[in-house]
């Protein structure tokens, strides 16, 4: 039971950062974040995103996503860990 809770926390982490990641590509591409799709998913990802806005943009280029997306990283880096401990597996460092 324990294993299927931390599985469904690494997708939903995963499928976070893969939120993210479609996000930030959509800045590319004019009037993406007026689609509909766009809106949701700038409801889902910009109160996680807010949190990294204190970096400001270096020559014009934001480097806030890739804190956020090092920060969902090291939380299912964390996960891995916990469970390890939890459940006596092997810990790999």
């Amino acid at each position: 039971m324990i294993t299927m809770i931390f599985q469904l926390l690494h997708w939903a982490i995963q499928l976070y950062m893969l939120g993210i990641f479609i996000w930030v590509l959509m800045s590319w591409l004019p009037g993406a974040y007026q689609s509909a799709f766009g809106r949701w998913l700038t409801k889902i990802c910009q109160p996680y995103m807010s949190w990294f806005r204190f970096i400001p943009p270096i020559m014009g280029i934001d480097f806030s996503p890739i804190l956020a997306l090092l920060v969902l990283e090291l939380c299912a880096n964390g996960l891995t860990y916990i469970e390890a401990l939890l459940l006596g597996g092997v810990i790999y460092g």
